[in-house]
């Protein structure tokens, strides 16, 4: 086990209990083991705690297109009734399902008027059972699944993994699993943070027996664009607003994130009969799918600088959330 000289991070003692209570002889585990233990443990992890997470308030880490009031939900609901009926689907025979949803809310749909004939909110750690007709939702869920990391030393793949050592963590590399390892090749010292968990959660959705409108809201890129465009990797670490590099700061209490392969996500879709998936940038989705109420919103609010207003341009703007999150839809 060699070391890949990273600064050691100061860990908390209920996640080095917890840590040491699943790591393996040598105190270590692969980086997605440790992922999963900081985000989803239910002792210690960031989704498990009682506290909330998403907003601009003190103590926030982040915000979602959510976050700006019931405005978001209205253009959801409005634009999944468009792709339904596109389809050739009726609405209100379906349920909508919203998976991973945060606890201290009430769902996307809170406060919304829709048609929809029920709404389910599932939150982080319950099962997912699905069947019927449904709308399946996901606002930055597939974001937030655990991924493998690998990077390229002596022309191949070497693992990155996590141990615990004198109190503190530090990352090490290994041989790479020749399961786990990408099947692709790239340059010396490049980083591939691959979102292999995200894939099996939309392969575990599709694989369902239910019918209907599959849509998830994330950011994420193409392989290709993942093994080209981003040597230093994906993953990345929020705490109070900041974006970090240091994964293993904080484990617990801050959130950790990697860019989903939407490639992966699309064919787990196909796969399971789901007709060709597309992909739009938020802007455009809501523009050609809820063009109608956008239109409505912009002449009411037109003479005034309004919270409905500036929350719309939020939504919309490319230098705002308009090009920074994307939307995976496909029907079946």
């Amino acid at each position: 086990m060699g070391s890949s000289g990273s600064t050691p991070a100061t860990v908390s003692p209920e996640f080095r209990a917890v840590f040491r209570a699943h790591a393996d002889a040598d105190v270590a585990m692969s980086f997605d083991r440790f992922m999963a233990l900081a985000l989803y443990d239910p002792q210690v992890g960031y989704y498990r705690r009682n506290r909330v997470r998403v907003g601009q308030g003190p103590g926030t880490d982040f915000f979602t297109a959510a976050s700006g009031g019931p405005l978001f939900g209205e253009l959801v609901s409005t634009a999944c009734v468009h792709r339904l009926r596109a389809a050739g689907r009726d609405p209100a025979a379906h349920t909508w399902v919203e998976i991973g949803a945060e606890p201290d809310t009430g769902g996307v749909l809170a406060g919304v008027t829709h048609p929809f004939r029920e709404v389910r909110v599932l939150r982080v750690g319950e099962p997912i059972g699905l069947g019927g007709d449904c709308v399946v939702f996901s606002n930055e869920l597939f974001d937030a699944q655990p991924c493998v990391r690998h990077v390229v030393r002596d022309g191949r793949w070497r693992e990155l993994g996590v141990a615990l050592r004198d109190d503190r963590l530090v990352e090490f590399e290994l041989d790479a699993d020749a399961v786990r390892a990408p099947a692709v090749r790239a340059p010396e010292g490049y980083h591939f943070d691959q979102p292999l968990a995200a894939a099996a959660l939309a392969d575990e959705i599709a694989a369902q027996d239910w019918r209907g409108l599959f849509i998830a809201f994330d950011y994420g890129k193409t392989l290709h664009q993942l093994i080209t465009e981003t040597p230093g990797g994906t993953a990345r670490a929020y705490y109070r607003h900041t974006q970090s590099n240091d994964l293993l700061a904080r484990p617990g209490e801050q959130d950790l994130t990697c860019h989903v392969c939407w490639d992966w996500i699309a064919d787990a879709l196909t796969r399971h009969g789901f007709g060709r998936p597309e992909l739009d940038f938020q802007e455009s989705f809501f523009i050609h799918q809820a063009g109608e109420l956008i239109a409505h919103i912009s002449a009411a609010e037109a003479a005034r600088s309004s919270p409905r207003k500036r929350a719309l341009m939020q939504l919309l703007h490319a230098g705002h959330l308009g090009q920074k999150f994307q939307v995976l839809h496909a029907v079946r």
